[in-house]
């Protein structure tokens, strides 16, 4: 008893180095523990229960270690989250101990391997997700590491990790067999060799050079945020925004930065577009601000109404939160499509309509939001020798890795994020977050220009490093060098394919194992 709580201990801290900016490379043994306790038992249904107490115990305390913060938004969330993680990759491993107890461990462990890069996909794409511990994001700080991205995105990490347990795995248990413990060096060292290689060979393509200022305003989102009036916000924005140079190119204001409800189909009447633009055309007519806003679209008649419509005082319409592009040429509007669960939306609507009421505030906008249904971006209205293309992933946004891509697909030659990462205090959530734009400048090949209301803003260049950075509740601006770029990675073209077709494998070696337990012969399972 005493030894497997010490494996499972092992395993929770092995799981837990890549989120708290240790680093992720322990998660190429974390669950080496685990399989060790499943060996420890055999084909019992006792022994079953004992196991999924083990592993319901460590996912439970690994998500305890590295996303407690989730409480300090909503007491709900980490409890939620957990059982979420609980179920998918949890009844993933109970699967592959059941399996290897009445199968070959080839199979058992084939299982183990797909169907975790299958729950990881289902819990990125689906209805409820909060893909935050997928095991590719382990590696945020560890760029060096894991440039080869760029082909795989995060799942080509899940898939080195997974494999990498069950070489190690074996490997102890044929006490160091020299072509076992050969072939792990070879699949642990290469591909970080590989990463180095990409890492310092790579050359950035030639593109238009532009200056970009970052405004981080660092307003206290439980006390000033939705107190202080907007205007005085403004205020306090446009002076920070005075700080770029004059040959400035981009100015990036944080999401919500405007809350104050903006009618979208009489957006020139709004008080703070007007300041905004004025402010713009007088001091910058050559630049684009992009700044994050509350907007709303109304709707003629109930017919009209999208799915996430509101009814109040006779109207129908949608709230939003959404990215804006000003500039002299006019208001460009593009809304979030990764909602927050229960923050922006309530997942499986029709059935749990009732407890729409618990949706908590974050971010500036409550209730269920409206969505785009397609990635937007912005162009710079040929006010530069080339048209630029660029895009605003707002807050969650840039946690969805083959989301974020499509922005980049559909064009985007720089990126600029804009989040409000206040709500979680001075705890590891606004350094993960942050952490995460740096895979996702490694998979597109882009530079980020990050704007946080607090919590860290900051330029990331195509090989993932920080250039610049504003910490936990600084208040200033930083101005920041970019290039525009217009290559395709192979990741942006094809996306989380790893994933599609490990779910298909894992499909197919479940209905194999089906089989065999109902004809009980098979030329694969013993």
């Amino acid at each position: 008893m005493k030894n497997r709580f010490l494996l499972s201990l092992l395993s929770v801290v092995l799981f837990s180095a890549g989120w708290l900016r240790i680093s992720g490379l322990p998660l190429l043994g974390a669950l080496v523990p685990l399989m060790f306790i499943s060996r420890g038992y055999d084909a019992s249904r006792r022994s079953f229960w004992r196991m999924t107490g083990w592993t319901m115990c460590t996912i439970l305390l690994w998500c305890a270690a590295t996303i407690r913060w989730i409480w300090y938004a909503t007491p709900i969330g980490p409890i939620a989250a957990a059982i979420a993680q609980c179920l998918l990759f949890g009844g993933v491993f109970l699967l592959y101990h059941y399996v290897s107890k009445r199968a070959s461990s080839r199979l058992a462990e084939l299982i183990l391997v797909c169907g975790w890069i299958a729950a990881e996909y289902i819990y990125l794409t689906g209805e409820l997700s909060f893909p935050w511990l997928l095991l590719g994001n382990g590696f945020a700080n560890d760029t060096w590491a894991i440039q080869w991205y760029e082909y795989t995105g995060i799942f080509g990490g899940t898939l080195w990790v997974l494999t990498a347990n069950l070489l190690i795995y074996h490997t102890i248990l044929s006490h160091g067999a020299k072509r076992l413990a050969l072939s792990t060096a070879v699949w642990i060292v290469v591909p970080l060799a590989v990463s180095l290689f990409l890492y310092f060979s790579y050359r950035e393509e030639a593109g238009e050079k532009l200056t970009v200022t970052i405004v981080q305003p660092n307003i206290d989102p439980y006390g000033e945020k939705f107190v202080l009036a907007q205007k005085q916000q403004n205020e306090l924005l446009l002076s920070l925004a005075s700080e770029a140079p004059a040959g400035v190119d981009y100015i990036v204001m944080p999401e919500t930065a405007l809350d104050d409800n903006i009618w979208e189909e009489r957006i020139e009447l709004s008080e703070s577009i007007d300041t905004l633009s004025r402010f713009m055309a007088s001091r910058y007519p050559e630049a684009q601000l992009i700044v994050g806003a509350t907007t709303c679209r109304r709707y003629l008649s109930e017919s009209e109404c999208s799915e996430t419509a509101r009814y109040r005082n006779g109207v129908w319409y949608d709230v939003y939160n959404s990215a804006l592009a000003i500039d002299t040429a006019g208001v460009s509007v593009a809304h979030k499509s990764k909602l927050v669960i229960g923050a922006e939306k309530m997942p499986y609507m029709n059935l749990l309509k009732p407890l729409e009421v618990f949706i908590v505030d974050l971010g500036g906008t409550t209730g269920r939001l409206g969505y785009d249904k397609a990635q937007r971006t912005f162009h710079t209205q040929g006010r530069h020798p080339y048209d630029i293309c660029s895009a605003a992933p707002i807050c969650y946004e840039s946690v969805y890795g083959e989301y974020f891509a499509g922005f980049v697909d559909r064009g985007a030659q720089i990126i600029f994020v804009i989040t409000n990462d206040g709500w979680w205090y001075d705890t590891p959530g606004y350094r993960q977050h942050f952490s995460y734009s740096r895979l996702r400048a490694i998979e597109t090949r882009r530079w980020i220009a990050r704007s946080a209301n607090t919590g860290i803003s900051g330029f990331i260049d195509p090989r993932g490093d920080v250039i610049q950075r504003l910490g936990w509740e600084e208040r200033g601006t930083l101005t920041g060098s970019v290039t525009a770029l217009g290559k395709k990675t192979f990741y942006v073209r094809y996306g989380d394919y790893i994933a599609r077709i490990c779910s298909l494998v894992f499909v197919l070696g479940l209905l194999y194992y089906i089989a065999y337990r109902f004809r009980r012969k098979s030329h694969l399972v013993k």
